[in-house]
């Protein structure tokens, strides 16, 4: 390994970025085995959150699959998530929150959660499997935030509504799943 890797091994030590991969590896099912320069390589990740076939945290780089699939498959992948470790050693955990801030200004200017990642597009778009959609105007990203938040409140007011009278089925007048019509 050479001595820059070595930095980096120790700075995603320090800054507990890569405890909490290898804690996020093991919550998820993986295996974990050593990979190149000081990486861990974590294959069979099955929780649902985050959608992603492949991420990193500090130095281990989790996936869905085998990476021995990537290899055959897209071989530059490993390349694209190296690069997102060099990212969590120079901000620690707070590469959570800068890299949700950057997934959010991308879908405003996008409606893609990468497109416009400075995080994804400085490890390499097109490495990722990421394509480059052009931006949008501002004022269309920021309607169509409205639109999911009015969306996402009227689902969770409609819920509320319905349990209004604190029973555990359908609420007054209402008819349930069940009811024979």
């Amino acid at each position: 390994m050479l001595p820059v890797h070595r930095v980096r091994q120790v700075g995603n030590w320090a800054n507990v970025s890569t405890p909490l991969g290898l804690l996020i590896a093991r919550v998820g099912g993986c295996t974990v085995a050593r990979g190149p320069r000081g990486l861990h390589l974590a294959d069979g990740y099955r929780l649902r959150f985050p959608y992603a076939g492949a991420f990193a945290v500090g130095n281990v780089l989790l996936s869905r699959q085998e990476w021995s699939h990537h290899e055959r498959t897209n071989p530059s992948l490993l390349q694209h998530e190296e690069a997102h470790t060099w990212q969590w050693a120079a901000l620690g955990p707070l590469f959570l929150p800068a890299y949700a801030a950057a997934m959010g200004w991308s879908w405003l200017r996008t409606g893609d959660r990468a497109s416009a990642n400075w995080f994804e597009i400085r490890a390499g778009l097109d490495v990722g499997g990421y394509v480059r959609l052009p931006l949008r105007p501002l004022r269309e990203g920021l309607a169509d935030a409205v639109r999911v938040a009015r969306a996402q409140l009227s689902r969770v007011s409609g819920r509320d509504r319905s349990r209004a009278d604190g029973r555990n089925g359908p609420a007054a007048g209402s008819r349930g799943a069940d009811a024979v019509a």
